[in-house]
């Protein structure tokens, strides 16, 4: 069995800056904490070796793409066969506006955060890629008005 991964104060510290700003310069961290960029590159790739960063990406703004409807989709599914849970998933992972899905205890099986450019795409999204899979017997749809504020974890 791996052995858990332990954050030591300097591991939480490099977290903290760049969860802050992931674009900061190694450089400038390591001036914060006092040791070289290669020290301090040792350990962000070791926060990767060890899954505590999952990958770095640049976050895009939906609304520069004209996307300009959230939805949050719970979606129901009959599972007449073993497999239905995992095609279903399948046909949902071929859907490009869909963003995150999370397998989730409850009625649904399935949350999906959805991006479309408009209620009209939405609607179009939901009839023609989700409520045509004969598995699926239920959506429930919840459009977000605004975005109150997303974050990550504190870093303890």
């Amino acid at each position: 069995m791996a052995q858990k991964f332990h954050l030591d104060s300097l591991d939480s510290k490099i977290l903290s800056y760049l969860s802050k700003d992931a674009r900061m310069s190694f450089s400038e961290i390591a001036r914060h904490c006092k040791l070289t960029s290669s020290a301090i590159h040792q350990r962000v790739q070791k926060l990767f070796e060890n899954k505590v960063l999952d990958t770095a990406t640049l976050k895009i703004d939906p609304k520069a793409l004209n996307y300009n409807t959230l939805a949050y989709v719970g979606v129901q599914i009959n599972l007449v066969k073993q497999r239905t849970h995992q095609e279903v998933f399948e046909h949902i992972q071929n859907i490009p506006q869909v963003v995150e899905c999370h397998n989730i205890t409850g009625k649904y099986s399935f949350l999906l955060k959805i991006y479309a450019h408009t209620n009209e795409h939405l609607k179009q999204l939901l009839v023609e890629n989700l409520q045509s899979v004969v598995e699926v017997v239920a959506t429930e749809t919840f459009i977000s008005l605004e975005e109150g504020f997303s974050r990550n974890l504190p870093v303890e």
